[in-house]
C-alpha cells in the first residue's frame, strides 16, 4: 500500500486531527484518510463551477434582483477600499 508523507505539517492542526480522531475512535492515519476520501467525494461531485470555464461559482451566481439593480445604479464602485474604511470607524472608537 503507499505511504503518504507530510512535511511541516503545522502542530496546531496535527492537534486538531488528533482530537477528531479521538472523538470518532480512529487512528490519526484513519481519520486523515476518511477526511481525504470525504473531500475528494464531494469534489468530484460538484460540477466545475461555470460549466468548466474555470471560473468561480460566485462569479456566475445570479444575484438577487434588488442586487443586481443596485449594481446596475453604480452602487458599490465608489472605488474606495473596505479594509479603509473599517480601519478608519476603529480608529474613531
Amino acid at each position: 500500500m503507499p505511504a503518504l508523507v507530510i512535511k511541516s505539517f503545522p502542530e496546531p492542526l496535527h492537534a486538531k486531527l488528533r482530537q477528531i480522531a479521538a472523538s470518532h475512535r480512529r487512528s490519526v492515519t484513519q481519520e486523515t484518510i476518511h477526511l481525504l476520501e470525504k473531500a475528494i467525494s464531494t469534489e468530484e461531485r460538484t460540477p466545475p463551477a461555470g460549466g468548466g470555464s474555470g471560473t468561480s461559482y460566485w462569479a456566475n451566481r445570479k444575484l438577487l434582483p434588488e442586487y443586481e439593480a443596485m449594481l446596475k445604479a453604480g452602487a458599490f464602485s465608489g472605488g474606495t477600499d473596505s479594509t479603509q474604511i473599517i480601519s478608519e470607524e476603529r480608529d474613531a472608537r
